[in-house]
């Protein structure tokens, strides 16, 4: 029996997705939780094969607990399932140790094949994002810059960035400047919404 523990903040989704696997012969869903704060102590109490983790979660987001899970429960093979199939968040979630990267909008069979391909110990990922992951490429963002992009999301000034993030204002007015220049944006608006689609964030 594979032993599955879903992590969504959508109850409607995480109930619909609990049913589709819940249908299966092999496969058992052993607990359910709605933030991504929620996600380590169940796992470590269910100790399932497969965790499911979307993206977007209040508290932390899906790509931080796939790297918690790796170092501390390595036995638990995750899948990344999420409605934003953006290339840098597959590349992301690769590095973080995830083994499986679906997007919500699959047929129901092409999920229930990864949960078990994956318990296998293969990898499986969304071919059509795999194609748009390697003609978009890596983010050519610094770890900093995407910090500072981040930030700049909420539409503070460079004095709001630098107070949050530690840093002095030129430092920001640097580091915004370097990533519009490296996402081919004309303002830091545009460069937080490309860099966004893209998944870099």
């Amino acid at each position: 029996m594979i032993t599955v523990l879903l992590a969504d903040d959508q109850a409607m989704v995480r109930g619909a997705l609990a049913t589709v696997l819940r249908m299966e012969p092999d496969i058992e869903v052993v607990g359910e939780v709605g933030t991504g704060d929620e996600v380590l102590p169940a796992a470590k109490e269910y100790e399932p094969d497969v965790v499911l983790l979307d993206v977007q979660m209040p508290g932390k987001d899906g790509l931080t607990v796939a790297g918690e899970l790796r170092v501390q429960l390595p036995s638990a093979k995750v899948i990344i399932c999420t409605t934003f199939g953006r290339p840098g968040y597959l590349s992301r979630a690769m590095s973080a140790g995830a083994a499986g990267f679906v997007v919500k909008d699959s047929p129901p069979e092409q999920l229930i094949d990864a949960v078990r391909r994956v318990e296998r110990g293969l990898r499986v990922v969304d071919p059509a994002l795999a194609a748009e992951s390697l003609a978009t490429g890596t983010s050519p963002l610094t770890e900093r810059e995407r910090d500072v992009l981040a930030t700049a999301r909420d539409g503070g000034t460079v004095a709001d960035i630098a107070k949050e993030l530690f840093l002095t204002e030129g430092t920001v007015r640097n580091h915004l400047s370097s990533a519009i220049g490296k996402t081919g944006a004309r303002t830091r608006a545009e460069a937080v919404r490309l860099a966004d689609e893209n998944g870099w964030l």
